[in-house]
């Protein structure tokens, strides 16, 4: 069942003078209730848009958006309000405020609707134990690290209990052990309380941390969407592979390639590691049954959602016919084999 839903979204912006910017494209995404989606780009390739239409804060110039069983882009900026009630919202600077305590930062949104006292001190008290800060109530922002107030953000924007949560760039301002907990904490808000969560970022380790499913922008438009082992371990476009490369950081960059080069006078093949049962074992068999000497010099291998992904670059020595025929069976057998020329 969907939970939000854009359906050819365009969304232009005017400049004046009749000049307009496209921030978004005949953009289409669907997530499901439940689910933890990740939006990843560069600055500039429309998420901050999309997020403001997932939100109803702005309005499509063409396309629907629905959120639930609401077509948003239907609705009175009234009725908006009503939906938005059940949509949380998380910010990369936190935007908590400095005059009030942890406590009061938390219980701001459910006074804004109006929850009696009682209820919001009930209320408080169990994120506050959630989030792991019931002990840092009554402190204020200021004698909080970076990561306790993003903590603070999130049981504020779990507040009024919303069944969908907006993280824009929620880690970005953190370091990496800090953005691990954050992380970790917003997997135990998706599967402790079935809340729906998209996630945006430029920050693909984040992406692979905690979605489910991931959707690649790139120029407002979207390059790729799947499941995040399918996009991390066969990226089909150029935006979605360099998004990769950079964080498996398992290939060889141009640089690396030179100095390997130097020192290792084979041939030299990057292969893409899958999850395949016995998939090292049939490498080394077919290079063994050509007469062909594979060297490790580069690689990595990561465990993502619990499956292997990742690539090893061997150099490879012997006769230049075998080799020829042991990297054509591999392709033959669906193994991902790259030969780094020059």
């Amino acid at each position: 069942m969907s939970h939000v839903r854009l359906s050819h979204v365009t969304k232009t912006f005017s400049r004046g003078r009749g000049d307009e910017v496209v921030a978004l494209d005949d953009v289409s995404i669907d997530v499901a209730r439940g689910e933890v989606f990740g939006v990843i780009g560069q600055s500039g390739a429309g998420k901050s848009t999309l997020i403001r239409l997932i939100n109803g804060l702005e309005a499509p110039t063409i396309g629907e958006v629905h959120v639930g069983d609401q077509e948003i882009t239907a609705l009175s900026e009234r009725d908006r309000r009503a939906v938005r009630r059940d949509i949380g919202m998380i910010f990369q600077q936190f935007n908590l405020f400095r005059s009030r305590t942890v406590a009061g930062n938390v219980a701001y949104p459910l006074k804004v609707a109006g929850v009696d006292r009682a209820e919001r001190d009930r209320r408080v008290a169990r994120l506050l134990d959630f989030v792991g800060l019931l002990d840092r109530a009554h402190d204020h922002p200021e004698r909080l690290s970076g990561g306790q107030k993003q903590r603070v953000g999130i049981a504020r924007a779990l507040a009024t209990e919303p069944s969908l949560l907006l993280a824009d760039e929620a880690t970005s301002a953190l370091d990496p052990r800090t953005t691990a907990e954050v992380l970790a904490l917003l997997g135990r808000v998706n599967r402790e309380l079935g809340v729906t969560i998209v996630l945006i970022t430029h920050e693909l380790d984040v992406i692979r941390a905690v979605a489910d499913r991931v959707a690649v922008m790139d120029g407002g438009r979207i390059a790729e969407t799947g499941t995040v082992y399918d996009v991390f371990a066969n990226p089909t476009t150029t935006a979605a592979a360099d998004f990769v490369r950079g964080a498996l950081r398992d290939r060889p960059s141009a640089e690396t390639l030179q100095r390997l080069r130097r020192s290792h006078r084979g041939r030299i093949v990057t292969v893409a590691v899958r999850d395949r049962t016995g998939f090292q074992t049939a490498l080394a068999t077919t290079f063994l049954a050509h007469h062909v000497a594979a060297d490790i010099i580069f690689g990595g291998i990561s465990e993502l959602q619990e499956r292997a992904v990742g690539s090893l670059t061997f150099e490879l020595t012997g006769d230049a016919g075998e080799i020829d025929a042991a990297l054509a069976a591999l392709r033959t057998d669906g193994v991902d084999v790259t030969e780094e020329k020059g």
